[in-house]
């Protein structure tokens, strides 16, 4: 799994569709971790219609699944936790927050993952935005974020 799939793991519930395409995607043999230029067997006529209503019936259950405060969630954590972490800024403390490994080399893969064309030894720039990249994700996949800590 990626850094970015365990971060939806902490903040998301186990059956929220981001944690469930996350886990697809690092199990061994789905579609997405095949090795390049494997073809998939496409179904015979007698599994297409066994596979149709199974995604049919998928649809609307994670198109009504509410969103995650994840405001909420984090603010819950930090109190549990007992630390003083500026979660809302720092993407070492969000990392630090969730149990999750915040070291340089951690975020570097971080980056990568995101897709981050900036210079990941200017580590000040990069964990900005790390930062503004989680919480934008985290939005897209069905949390709710202030407006203020998307960029």
């Amino acid at each position: 799994m990626g850094i970015l799939s365990n971060i939806f793991h902490k903040i998301f519930p186990p059956s929220h569709p981001a944690v469930t395409q996350a886990t697809a995607q690092a199990q061994p043999g789905s579609a997405q971790t095949a090795a390049p230029g494997a073809q998939q067997k496409a179904p015979t006529p007698q599994q297409a219609p066994q596979q149709q209503p199974q995604a049919q019936a998928a649809a609307p259950a994670s198109a009504q699944q509410p969103p995650v405060d994840v405001e909420q969630i984090l603010n819950n954590m930090q109190q549990q936790s007992g630390q003083q972490l500026n979660w809302r800024t720092s993407i070492v403390d969000l990392l630090k927050l969730l149990g999750l490994d915040s070291s340089l080399q951690a975020r570097k893969e971080l980056a990568s993952e995101l897709h981050y064309t900036g210079d990941t030894n200017d580590s000040a720039s990069m964990n900005i935005w790390l930062h503004k990249q989680v919480m934008n994700k985290l939005a897209e996949n069905g949390g709710k974020v202030p407006t203020d800590l998307k960029g």
